[in-house]
């Protein structure tokens, strides 16, 4: 599961009452952190968590039920996931945009960790939220999952393109990941065992930007990114092919509380596929330089990609 979205798993009895502080907080009239703002009565909560990606998918999809005459509230930047997932487990909230091994591991962590094919993950996670009365609906083919990445430079000279391609040539190179890398299954020790890596140094680096300054700079060779993060998106980094699988399907997917289906029923099930079905991860990477590097604001951004897909009017 990606690093980013697997920090945070603790004790949900607490994080319970945690999202109870803090959907009531977002009330009208509440100062909880984040993006709020009053909605109709039966409006479906749509929520994210605290990373401008989650914001932008969560604006993405709201906008489009919105747009199918459906009404919204938002709840952006809700929080980490010990305080969303619950939140959507109570019906605090209605709609969060998910990814698939990590919510799955999140729950059942050695059933994420072993599923490998998307629709196997859909519906392992659909059966593990089932109990909530949470629906899991169509994935989309974009995907946030741990990547290693290297410059466009290091991938001509060392012929790189998948993972499998490092293992000749990593010996004497620096690998530039975050600092809890060695203890997660699916970094060092899983690229040790399926890839047979071995790299001659270990560079713990807390942030993507640290990470990818450090390989563009040639302090690492090789750096763990997400595959949907902005800093791919220009052209000069490349990321290689994970051609054995080590990453769990990390695809895009919204999960929503069976009431408000019930409530909108196809009219919302279908906007929401329809974002689904449009939303790669090459889109997402563009989307996230966008808002991350040339400072857009997340709403626009969600709305113009909308416009692009002909989900919702362009303007003017």
């Amino acid at each position: 599961m990606p690093l980013r979205a697997a920090l945070g798993m603790r004790v949900v009895s607490v994080a319970g009452a945690l999202a109870v502080t803090v959907l009531t907080a977002c009330q009208p009239g509440g100062t909880a952190a984040g993006q709020h703002r009053a909605g109709p009565r039966g409006a479906v909560v749509v929520a994210s968590f605290n990373f401008s990606e989650s914001e932008l998918l969560a604006s993405i999809y709201g906008l489009a039920i919105e747009q199918a005459g459906i009404p919204v509230r938002f709840e952006l930047g809700l929080g980490p996931r010990e305080i969303v997932q619950p939140a959507l487990q109570q019906g605090l909230v209605d709609l969060v945009p998910e990814y698939l091994g990590t919510a799955l591991a999140s729950l059942h962590p050695q059933a994420g960790a072993a599923v490998r094919d998307p629709a196997a993950a859909r519906r392992a996670l659909a059966s593990a939220l089932a109990r909530w009365h949470v629906r899991v609906l169509t994935p989309a083919a974009a995907q946030d999952q741990n990547g290693l990445v290297v410059t466009r430079a290091t991938a001509r000279r060392l012929h790189l393109r998948t993972v499998s391609d490092l293992r000749q040539v990593a010996a004497p190179l620096i690998l530039g990941a975050p600092p809890e890398c060695p203890d997660r299954p699916f970094c060092l020790p899983g690229l040790r065992a399926a890839y047979g890596l071995r790299f001659a140094r270990f560079l713990p680096l807390d942030t993507e930007q640290q990470r990818a300054t450090a390989l563009q700079e040639g302090v690492v060779n090789v750096a763990v990114l997400f595959t949907s993060d902005g800093y791919l998106a220009p052209g000069n980094l490349v990321l290689l092919a994970d051609n054995r699988h080590l990453q769990p399907p990390d695809n895009v997917v919204p999960v929503i509380t069976a009431s408000v289906v019930a409530r909108y029923g196809k009219r919302l099930v279908a906007a929401l596929n329809a974002v689904s079905a449009r939303l790669t991860s090459k889109g997402l990477r563009f989307l996230n330089w966008r808002i991350e590097f040339a400072g857009k604001n997340v709403r626009a951004e969600a709305r113009g990609w909308l416009a692009r897909q002909g989900i919702v009017p362009r303007p003017g």
